[in-house]
């Protein structure tokens, strides 16, 4: 049989699986003739063919774990050669080891002896993601906050609805509007939304991109254009709105102003200001992608015109 073409020992075991069921059902002389099958497919030999025919087809834990096979020498070229191609995974690493192998000694990356040539060309795809592995845990990785830690600005702003019944101009809902078009890869045009929910009085502002500082140019935007203060800002939990940048802006830069968000996965918490999302903004520029300072200040002549 092929090299190529040779059984994994699960499919032998499996393929023995299903052909004694045919054995224990035939006869003598159709015995003989399922045994040639069996030994000319799995390579085994006739006698243990015949025990396992006899006895259980599974197979049997290793009593004593073999040694490893490859050295130290295998995992400093598996290391540089997967940082050379970006850690691709296993199955796409193992096909390229003797190639790249011979690249990067040519280049005098790594030291490639025969002997290390063919154990590259002998290893395994199982074997070089369990080296991958063992490598990647060595491996410097930044400090991680956790989700305590990310989500704490978020948690220390109350969740709430703002009243529709309420009588006090200044507490408005927010949200941004995405003009990413098709795609949201890259940089593109959002809308920043405001609506009063006493009297309804409406602001919107183009902003390109949602860095902090982008969205505290639009914020001071509107508010130079309101005819009254601010008393609440009411966003979704988007992370444009609940960072620590804007929400020492409302506190610091805007003295008295109350913040609060909706619930996770509830728009209904923010229903004004969604609902004059689709008739004040997508109604008017639609699902069009808007990605350069042009069109941000064209959008924004139009806004001022609303």
């Amino acid at each position: 049989m092929p090299e190529e073409e040779e059984m994994t020992i699960d499919e032998r075991f499996k393929y023995l699986r299903l052909m004694k069921r045919q054995y224990v059902e035939a006869g003598r002389t159709e015995r003989g003739r399922l045994l040639d099958d069996m030994e000319r497919m799995t390579e085994l030999h006739r006698k243990s063919l015949i025990r396992l025919m006899s006895g259980s087809v599974k197979r049997k834990p290793r009593r004593k774990q073999r040694g490893r096979t490859y050295g130290s020498e295998v995992d400093d070229a598996l290391r540089v050669i997967a940082e050379s191609h970006d850690y691709i995974c296993a199955e796409r690493l193992q096909p390229t080891l003797v190639e790249m192998a011979t690249h990067l000694a040519r280049h005098g990356e790594i030291d490639l002896s025969p002997r290390l040539l063919d154990q590259l060309s002998r290893i395994s795809i199982s074997t070089v993601r369990r080296i991958l592995k063992r490598l990647g845990q060595d491996e410097p990785r930044l400090p991680r906050k956790g989700p305590a830690e990310a989500n704490r600005v978020a948690r220390e702003i109350p969740m709430k609805r703002i009243p529709w019944n309420e009588q006090q101009p200044g507490h408005f809902e927010v949200d941004s509007v995405h003009h990413c078009g098709v795609s949201s890869a890259g940089h593109y045009v959002h809308t920043v939304q405001m609506v009063d929910v006493a009297t309804g009085w409406t602001e919107q502002v183009a902003t390109l991109g949602r860095s902090y500082r982008a969205m505290e140019d639009g914020f001071l935007r509107i508010l130079a254009r309101l005819p009254f203060p601010v008393l609440e800002i009411h966003p979704d939990n988007g992370s444009e709105f609940l960072n620590a940048h804007l929400v020492h802006f409302w506190k610091e830069k805007v003295q008295g102003v109350v913040l609060s968000r909706s619930r996770p996965f509830h728009k209904n918490d923010n229903r004004f200001v969604e609902q004059k999302n689709s008739t004040l903004v997508r109604a008017y520029l639609g699902p069009a992608r808007f990605d350069t300072a042009q069109q941000t200040n064209a959008i924004n002549q139009l806004y001022e015109k609303m």
